[in-house]
């Protein structure tokens, strides 16, 4: 794995050895990227469920302003740092050991708004569900906020819909899938 573009392109970076955690493949995050590219620059983005960091590392790379990681992994968190300090991004990276639920809670007080949210749970437990439903609630996203969530390419998300989003755009892989999500106008 490894940043695919931006100041810090072709640096390596470390994953985690769990097999239950599956990291986003360079082709997909390219794509992914490729869709994002000019609503990263200049932007705070918050990546959940974190994993590696990989995701938020790489809008690091393409000029988010700043990026705040979140995984209650101990493992992940070890993993995120050190890619951080690898990248030398972490001047401008938060790193939060919690639940996403609860995180969200928490970063309520620093009174910023997220530009671009990313999700990519474990697949098949809908954890996401309550993270959409808190993040409707707080302040640390507004309606041009786009959230993206990395899900089994089976998954219904029309639970999320009734949380108060809009799907933007759908692009599907052969297993998995990124939804772009905006709250409705007025939400």
């Amino acid at each position: 794995m490894r940043v695919i573009a931006g100041e810090k392109r072709h640096l390596l970076l470390k994953t985690l050895s769990n097999l239950s955690i599956r990291p986003t493949t360079d082709k997909i995050k390219e794509t992914l990227f490729n869709m994002i590219q000019f609503d990263v620059p200049g932007v705070d983005f918050l990546d959940l469920f974190a994993g590696s960091g990989a995701i938020g590392i790489e809008a690091l790379s393409r000029g988010a302003r700043s990026a705040t990681f979140v995984d209650n992994n101990i493992e992940a968190i070890k993993v995120i740092k050190e890619n951080l300090d690898h990248t030398k991004l972490m001047d401008k990276a938060t790193v939060i050991r919690r639940d996403v639920d609860f995180a969200i809670d928490t970063l309520e007080d620093e009174r910023k708004v997220y530009g671009i949210v990313f999700m990519d749970p474990p697949y098949g437990k809908k954890l996401y569900l309550t993270a959409f439903e808190r993040l409707a609630k707080s302040k640390i996203i507004d309606n041009d906020t786009i959230i993206i969530l990395e899900t089994d390419i089976k998954d219904d998300v029309i639970d999320v819909l009734k949380s108060g989003y809009e799907i933007q755009r759908i692009k599907e892989y052969k297993t998995n899938k990124h939804i772009f999500f905006r709250k409705k106008q007025g939400g």
